[in-house]
């Protein structure tokens, strides 16, 4: 191992708390939104949040995946993850800018397009959260593939506090969608000074002065950024779609509908996310560190089952959760949680597979099955939102996982020679454990719940899960002390 190197395990943990922290502020964020502003004002919110973001990619064109794929190859060689930085900052420098300012001069025509005036600014503001996010979309991937994870902890954390602190400031003032949004442009603003701090204070405040672009390094990743561009071009699309072909058809309200549910599952992706930036990097190719396959099979096993677990509540709780977290004009979003449940389960297996292969220098392999599952969300969602509405937009991001993440699995497969089966008994005997949590959910009910019926399904039902998995063997005694050993060593440490 290299000197200094972060172990696997403290990584994912950090990992977590970076996407637990700014998912608990967003998740904050988005309950008081949906009831400070309402669906109409919330969905204009959503809106330009879904427009924005599929600019982020084409912002990036692939640079920040394409030059953490070079840093991981260097961990431990800080002259050379400089030279990748001073060609990949240029890049995206100029990218950012140029489209940034192209949304910001667009907003009035796009507005009008939806006919919708109260998205004007709104937009606006997104043109300056994008410029940030992509900046800082290429340190943080720095700061992911080298193990300094502890980073982006702070980074988010300063993004989040002054979003959630501005954002709401300003709605109670009355700054309606437009105050939600430039609340998100304080608080990426604000985090970009830090993660730029952060990166200067790793590399040497000194690190960028002088250097010119290197033709070899800037070639390099301009080839690999060149793959990846139409995949994360695709998987933007593939993510933001729904809600903007909602938007079109069936206007701001419906967004809100859809969004508001959408984005509180991003919760429940958040154990893959966090391993897969733990993990990934490590099955980059170093001159004296072979791919750390191992780590890659075990993650996949835990993600299985985790996602197993959070998919019972989906579909059994659905009406109180929703009832619980948006409140009863977000009636309309129940439905929309059981039809995304295979989506949510997917999600966590996404990033884990496809930033291994983006990892491993494999990406234009993903470029058939990024545009395959995009072609499949949109085609569904445009036949399918006009005649059954929004659950039109959930059935088709749910078909196009469903081609997007078995394909991911099969490039690693293909390049790595895993085997398969052991994957395929962990995943049937999550399912076998996900009915029994999903029937003690069911007994304690389906619509309102008390107190104790919260209470008693949140502690008997992951009982049950546990308990299957220990009957059919996918987790032994020894598995469970490991855990509470790791969990009391973490306590003595914390």
């Amino acid at each position: 191992m290299i000197a200094g190197e972060h172990s696997i395990r403290r990584n994912t943990a950090l990992a977590f708390a970076v996407n637990m922290t700014a998912a608990a502020f967003t998740a904050a964020l988005t309950l008081f939104l949906v009831r400070a502003l309402g669906p109409h004002d919330y969905g204009v919110y959503a809106l330009a949040l879904s427009i924005a973001a599929l600019l982020t990619l084409p912002s990036d064109l692939g640079i920040s995946s394409a030059a953490a794929r070079f840093v991981a190859e260097r961990r431990g060689d800080r002259a050379g993850v400089t030279e990748i930085l001073v060609d990949a900052l240029k890049l995206k420098l100029l990218i950012a800018s140029a489209v940034a300012l192209g949304l910001f001069a667009a907003a009035g025509a796009v507005a009008a397009a939806y006919d919708e005036p109260g998205l004007l600014w709104p937009l606006r503001a997104m043109a300056a959260v994008l410029f940030s996010q992509s900046i800082l979309q290429l340190v943080g991937g720095t700061f992911t593939a080298q193990g300094r994870i502890v980073a982006n902890l702070w980074i988010a954390l300063s993004a989040s506090t002054v979003e959630l602190l501005t954002a709401v400031s300003l709605v109670l003032l009355g700054g309606g969608a437009a105050g939600a949004a430039f609340g998100r442009t304080a608080g990426w603003a604000v985090a970009l000074v830090v993660g730029l701090t952060l990166l200067g204070r790793f590399l040497g405040r000194s690190a960028f002065a002088g250097r010119r672009t290197t033709p070899n390094a800037l070639r390099r990743i301009a080839a690999y950024a060149s793959g990846l561009a139409l995949v994360e071009v695709s998987f933007a699309l593939f993510d933001q779609v729904g809600a903007v072909l909602i938007g079109a058809f069936l206007g701001s309200a419906a967004v809100g509908m859809f969004q508001a549910p959408m984005r509180l599952l991003a919760f429940l992706h958040l154990p893959g996310l966090a391993v897969a930036n733990a993990v990934a990097p490590r099955l980059a190719r170093h001159a004296r560190v072979a791919p750390n396959i191992g780590a890659l099979l075990s993650a996949l096993r835990w993600v299985i089952l985790l996602q197993t677990l959070f998919a019972a509540p989906l579909l059994v709780w659905s009406e109180p959760v929703v009832g619980l977290l948006l409140g009863a004009e977000y009636d309309d979003s129940i439905g929309l949680l059981r039809i995304l449940t295979p989506y949510m389960f997917l999600s966590g297996l996404a990033p884990l597979l496809s930033l291994t292969v983006n990892y491993l220098g494999r990406a234009r392999r993903r470029i058939p099955i990024a545009v395959g599952a995009l072609a499949i969300n949109v085609t569904l969602a445009a036949i399918l939102i006009p005649t059954i509405g929004v659950e039109g937009a959930a059935l088709g991001s749910v078909a196009g996982f469903l081609l997007y993440v078995p394909g991911h699995f099969w490039l690693c497969r293909q390049a790595l020679g895993f085997p398969v089966l052991p994957l395929a008994k962990t995943l049937v005997r999550a399912l076998l454990a996900g009915a029994a949590a999903a029937g003690v959910l069911w007994a304690f009910g389906t619509e309102e719940l008390a107190l104790r019926e919260w209470l008693g399904g949140a502690v008997l039902a992951p009982a049950a899960f546990v308990a299957v998995l220990l009957a059919t063997r996918e987790l032994t005694a020894a598995d469970l002390k490991q855990l509470a050993a790791r969990v009391r060593a973490r306590r003595r440490r914390g």
